[in-house]
C-alpha cells in the first residue's frame, strides 16, 4: 500500500527560515533508513505559501490567489510518498520521525493512503486502468 506522510508547516518555516545543519543530518539519518528499508519513494519539502499559488473553483469561474495564506489554520510542509504493508507499519516507522515543531507549538504528521485501482470498483473500467497505467509508464520513462 502506497501511503503520503504530510508533514505540516511551521510559523518559522512559512516565514521563511531554513533548517539548521543540524537539522538536516538528523532528518537524512531517518530518511537514509527510509531508504535502506526499501520503503521510499519520494520525498520533499515544500517552500512557503507566500512562493506559491491557489486556484479556486467555482462553476465555469476560476480565481487564482497569490499566497501567502495566512487565513489557513494548517499548511503543508513536506511529503514522503511510501510503500508499506499497513497503516500501522506506516504509523510505527513515522512515529520515529524528527519532526521539529514550531517555537511553542506542537505539530502533527499526516497519513494518507494512496487509492489503488482495486478501491474504485466497478466505475473504474479496465480501459481507464489501462489509460492510467500507460501515463504512468510515460512519466516512469521520463524520469
Amino acid at each position: 500500500m502506497r501511503f503520503m506522510v504530510i508533514t505540516k508547516a511551521t510559523a518559522e518555516s512559512e516565514a521563511g527560515v531554513l533548517p539548521a545543519t543540524e537539522d538536516f543530518d538528523t532528518m537524512g539519518k531517518f530518511i537514509q533508513e527510509l531508504v535502506d528499508a526499501g520503503v521510499l519513494l519520494d520525498a520533499g519539502g515544500l517552500q512557503s505559501s507566500a512562493k506559491g499559488a491557489r486556484i479556486y473553483f467555482d462553476g465555469d469561474k476560476k480565481t487564482v490567489v497569490d499566497g501567502p495564506f495566512t487565513e489557513s489554520k494548517e499548511l503543508i510542509g513536506g511529503y514522503y510518498l511510501v510503500e508499506m504493508k499497513s497503516l500501522e507499519e506506516c504509523v510505527e516507522w513515522f512515529k520515529r520521525c524528527p519532526i521539529q515543531p514550531g517555537v511553542g507549538a506542537p505539530t502533527n504528521i499526516e497519513i494518507r493512503r494512496v487509492f489503488h485501482a482495486e478501491d474504485f470498483g466497478e466505475n473504474f473500467t479496465a480501459e481507464q486502468q489501462e489509460a492510467v497505467e500507460k501515463r504512468r509508464a510515460k512519466v516512469a520513462g521520463n524520469n
